[in-house]
């Protein structure tokens, strides 16, 4: 599940438990101009940070209400600010700032059930099966040991058969744009990927000369 948290603090200070939950993350600025990146994400969800700052924060959800994708909000509040401002007209849930891991995962998973969003779905690519779920990869019926950048890596080219990507376009895509690894991240994920997809199926991830990568169906 792609998540954009919109805030100026790092995910960790916003909400210490996120990262137990897996998920992957992007992290744009608190600001009402940030609707277009948003929707460059592709985000499944989207949190807004309105602890810290809560009128710039409901000013951001306003914004989001108005011309926002049209995908869960949930607004991260403190408990002292909740009669401050209508966050009900605004956001489609809450969740407060020390919320468990087992919290967000049960608000978000119900807020996407509410909303109509679906539930995790397989990413078909020939003989390879990613399931978006469980974050479980197999080629053949035979399961891949996939890290979390390598799973996602892969699902973005897996759903996009045929695109050329660039490197930089991958490493904002993947990583994020707060990602300042160089564009050699991208061809060691891909060289690790190509290995343990094995020979028989590294043809899957194409290399085009002089401009990136690209998914390709089964020969």
């Amino acid at each position: 599940m792609r998540i954009v948290l919109v805030s100026d603090r790092a995910p960790a200070d916003v909400l210490p438990a996120l990262d137990e939950l897996l998920l992957d993350v992007k992290t744009v600025e608190l600001s009402v101009g940030v609707v277009g990146d948003i929707r460059a994400l592709e985000a499944e969800a989207i949190l807004v940070d309105a602890a810290e700052n809560p009128g710039q924060g409901h000013a951001v959800l306003r914004s989001l209400d108005e011309h926002g994708p049209d995908v869960p909000v949930v607004a991260v509040v403190e408990r002292r600010d909740l009669e401050r401002f209508s966050w009900d007209a605004v956001a489609d849930e809450l969740l407060f700032p020390g919320s468990p891991e087992a919290e967000m995962r049960l608000r978000l998973s119900m807020v996407r059930r509410r909303l109509g969003a679906g539930e995790g779905v397989s990413v078909r690519l020939g003989p390879l099966v990613l399931d978006t779920d469980t974050f479980r990869a197999s080629v053949q019926g035979r399961p891949l040991d996939l890290t979390f950048k390598e799973f996602e890596l892969l699902r973005y080219l897996a759903e996009r058969r045929g695109r050329v990507f660039t490197r930089p376009t991958l490493l904002r895509e993947v990583w994020g744009y707060d990602f300042y690894g160089g564009t050699r991240t991208v061809d060691v994920h891909i060289r690790r990927l190509r290995a343990k997809l094995g020979p028989a199926f590294e043809h899957l991830i194409e290399t085009v000369r002089g401009v990136g990568y690209r998914a390709a169906e089964e020969r």
